[in-house]
């Protein structure tokens, strides 16, 4: 792999990146869209895997603290959680597979035209994601919950980024949960997907070590701040937030497509 010098100021950098990360990706998810961009700017020599690997290794310590969080203080139900989880995991490992042979350059129009359809569905429906309705019971609720988890399972494994954001508004706009219980169940989901990725990864020796170590420690206490945030404000703030982080990081990576700034 290439071998990276990572100064002082760069690690300062994936830090404060890391924390802000861990904080967005516990509330309403894609803390990928800040970390992974950070690691863009402060790792330019790095190949795609070591940059998709060394978010992952940041990442799962975030989501797993932020995940133990919300269920002591939400109690999501775990007879959807966990098998979602069981095929997210397995998902993240057929697309970390497949990230292997993805280049930089279709990653930003694939996360953008996927954050143009979740915004704007969510701004048309105000209701959403205000309250639990289920639109779906039984089987088939548990059916469509591993469908999303496999599906987006494969996202994080090839991508990454948003994946959080896309588990939360499948959760509320497909199957009627409210927000708050939403990022419960999708943390615990999202946990699985990073530790798939790095079943891929780990092997290869793609884990940028010290970058690695910097986020693990910052991710996980933005995420612990965040969800705590999430649980104390309820679901009507996880939207405002949602709604919040999904514009930003349309604007921003509309305006690296666009030519607009860097």
């Amino acid at each position: 792999m290439t071998d990276l010098d990572i100064g002082a100021g760069t690690l300062a950098l994936l830090a404060l990146a890391g924390f802000v990360a861990g904080w967005v990706d516990a509330v309403v998810g894609g803390g990928g869209l800040v970390q992974l961009p950070a690691l863009l700017l402060g790792l330019p020599g790095a190949a795609p895997a070591q940059l998709l690997a060394t978010n992952k290794m940041g990442s799962v310590v975030g989501t797993t603290v932020s995940s133990v969080t919300y269920y002591r203080r939400v109690r999501p139900d775990l007879r959807t959680a966990v098998p979602m989880a069981a095929v997210a995991f397995l998902g993240a490992i057929v697309g970390a597979v497949i990230g292997l042979h993805i280049p930089k350059s279709a990653f930003n129009p694939i996360v953008l035209v996927c954050l143009v359809a979740v915004g704007a569905y969510t701004l048309a429906k105000p209701r959403l994601g205000t309250e639990t309705a289920l639109r779906f019971h039984g089987h088939r609720h548990t059916a469509l919950a591993m469908v999303i988890g496999f599906t987006i399972g494969v996202y994080d494994g090839a991508l990454g980024p948003g994946t959080g954001s896309f588990l939360v508004f499948a959760l509320v706009g497909l199957m009627g949960y409210a927000f708050l219980e939403a990022s419960a169940k999708a943390k615990i989901a999202n946990v699985a997907t990073n530790l798939g990725a790095l079943v891929v990864f780990l092997p290869g020796g793609h884990v940028v070590w010290p970058a690695a170590a910097v986020l693990a420690v910052a991710n996980p206490l933005g995420g612990y701040l965040g969800a705590r945030t999430a649980v104390r404000l309820g679901s009507r703030f996880v939207r405002v937030v949602f709604v919040c982080v999904v514009g930003a990081f349309i604007v921003r990576i509309g305006g690296q497509l666009t030519g607009l700034w860097p």
